[in-house]
Order: C-alpha cells, then structure tokens, then sequence
C-alpha cells in the first residue's frame, strides 16, 4: 500500500491526443498541467495566467 497522498485532479478540456488539468498539490497550491502527447507542461497559476494570455494574443489567422 503506498504512502503517497493522493492529489485531487479536474479535467478541464481534452481531445483525442491533448488534455488540460488541474491537480490540488498537498501544500495547498493547484497547478495547471497541459498534456501534449508524451509531453506534459506543469504550470503555477501565475504562470498559467501568463500562458493564457499569450494564447489569446495570437492573431485569429494563427489559429485556424
């Protein structure tokens, strides 16, 4: 039996081969994790805060 805490986790969006969610860290934090395939980016919120706004300043042509 493992020791481990168990980390509370929420989908917030996915698709196919990509999934967004959050995990309430034991020290009381939530972090934001982006899956993208083999790859997962780990975020602090403000960091995710930064990210999202960098994604909402593409050009509309950048995301078609």
């Amino acid at each position: 039996m493992s020791s481990e805490p168990t980390i509370p986790t929420a989908i917030l969006a996915e698709t196919q081969n990509y999934m967004v969610y959050t995990a309430d860290e034991p020290d009381g934090e939530r972090t934001y994790n982006l899956e993208l395939g083999t790859v997962t980016l780990h975020f602090f919120q403000e960091e995710w805060d930064e990210f999202l706004k960098l994604i909402r300043a593409l050009p509309k042509s950048a995301t078609k």
